[in-house]
């Protein structure tokens, strides 16, 4: 068994020889290519090729048309911002800035924009590759709705909640109207990838993405397809409610432990998948690195609904030859039986000497992120701390953002002491963990440490 049938069998949660392996391939597509970021996602025939090499170097039971959360953004009036290696990141909110107002929004057609460009890719990847399972990738309800209100969705969550529900409901809709489209261009699985519901509460994920997650699983399984509820960051106090959302599956990256994660998605008889490490496994790792991430993960996983992938978007650059060596490894018992022999061996990271990095006449705020160009909550979180900072006003106030793509970013991460991203640090305090805040409170504790601070003049 392999392949499609064997993705559905382990979302079923039937006992199957061995984990689907089912890379999450979006712009290093466009890297096995040769091509830049921006020069892949704009065009159907290099996601189509970007697809087909992929799966011909890496061997996968599935795999998603390409990774992209900004495609209904833009059809919607959201404008982007290109980038050479990572996908488009959404800069402007048309429902904040009042260039839009929510009953001029329509839902798009299959022939907008770039809806247009994916779904045609899609049915030329499945008949290509039919007994792959096709993953289809949507914009998440909350995390859509946040690209339309930007940050502004979190005071409204409180302030005017009737208001958020109505462009939830909007949102909801579009994530219905794109599951319809994946499924009828050849999808097996579409992913609901929700990646900014990591950054509320249970009660405000209860009350603003429950009802409408719930709803978008429901129609992608009465459409006959299976589904699948993609999350980054620290979720771990969502995860409970993401399974009463009723999912096939759920995905999940390295800031939640894979083991707590089994231990829910049993409970509610839900499959799950994750978490190989992006960055310092994959990306920067060696192929044996990759090779031992890939077993503790199955390890841990079992062969009763888990899937292994990486725990998101594949880094452009991350070295086919650390994927190829988990395609290897997925489908090689002896090397498996000869790894678990030989034991994990743990990498060192030195950490960085910060006794003169923080000094008493200015304020330094480092942001622990993944990359806030390709990732979401880190680019909201970047973007609060920016507006906080310039409200502020103060000269002697530094902000840093530390990306753990690079091995700067994870000797940072590991000095401060940082375990989940994204995360803000206030002068080496940990202030902000996996959460966007308030410009109020943001400003406020920026304040507290301003004051301490020596004038120079």
């Amino acid at each position: 068994m392999k392949g499609l049938e064997l993705v559905k069998a382990a979302m079923n949660r039937k006992t199957v020889e061995r984990a689907p392996w089912v890379p999450f391939v979006g712009a290093h597509a466009g890297h096995l290519l040769g091509l830049d970021a921006t020069t892949y996602f704009k065009s159907e025939q290099h996601i189509v090729n970007g697809a087909n090499e992929a799966i011909k170097k890496y061997n996968p039971d599935g795999i998603p048309v390409t990774f992209d959360l900004q495609i209904e953004a833009e059809v919607l009036g959201c404008e982007i911002k290109w980038s050479q290696d990572n996908p488009p990141a959404v800069v402007s909110h048309p429902l904040a800035d009042g260039s839009l107002k929510l009953e001029d929004l329509k839902v798009p057609c299959r022939c907008s924009g770039r809806i247009a460009t994916v779904m045609n890719a899609t049915s030329k990847i499945k008949e290509a590759n039919p007994d792959i399972a096709l993953y289809g990738l949507i914009t998440g309800p909350f995390t859509l709705a946040l690209h339309l209100l930007g940050t502004d969705i979190f005071m409204k969550l409180f302030e005017d909640p009737e208001y958020v529900g109505k462009v939830m409901d909007y949102c909801t809709k579009v994530g219905k109207a794109m599951s319809n489209y994946y499924i009828e261009a050849g999808c097996d699985v579409v992913a609901v990838v929700d990646p900014m519901v990591s950054q509320i509460d249970p009660m405000s994920f209860e009350m603003f993405v429950s009802p409408y997650c719930k709803e978008v699983f429901n129609h992608i399984r009465e459409c006959g397809a299976l589904s699948s509820f993609f999350v980054c960051g620290n979720a771990t106090q969502n995860i409970e409610e993401m399974c009463k959302c009723e999912p096939d599956n759920i995905s999940i990256d390295e800031n939640i432990p894979l083991e707590f994660l089994k231990e829910q998605c049993d409970k509610y008889e839900i499959s799950f998948g994750g978490n190989m490490k992006l960055t310092s496994v994959l990306l920067i790792g060696t192929p044996e690195d990759c090779k031992f991430e890939a077993m503790e993960c199955m390890d841990i996983g079992g062969k009763t609904g888990f899937i292994l992938a990486p725990g998101c978007d594949l880094p452009m650059a991350t070295p086919v030859k650390n994927l190829e060596a988990i395609a290897e490894i997925i489908h090689d018992e002896y090397q498996q039986d000869v790894l678990k022999a030989k034991g994990q061996i743990a990498k060192d990271v030195e950490l960085l000497d910060l006794e003169n990095y923080f000094t008493n006449d200015k304020v330094k705020i480092d942001v622990i992120t993944l990359d806030s160009e390709g990732c979401a909550p880190c680019q909201y979180m970047m973007k609060a701390v920016e507006l906080a900072v310039e409200e502020i006003g103060a000269d002697n106030i530094e902000y840093v953002e530390h990306k753990i793509k690079k091995e700067e970013g994870i000797q940072m991460m590991l000095s401060l002491g940082v375990r989940n991203l994204p995360t803000i640090c206030i002068d080496g305090n940990i202030e902000f963990i996996s959460i966007i805040p308030p410009k109020t409170e943001l400003k406020n504790r920026i304040q507290k440490h301003l004051d301490t601070k020596v004038v120079v003049n």
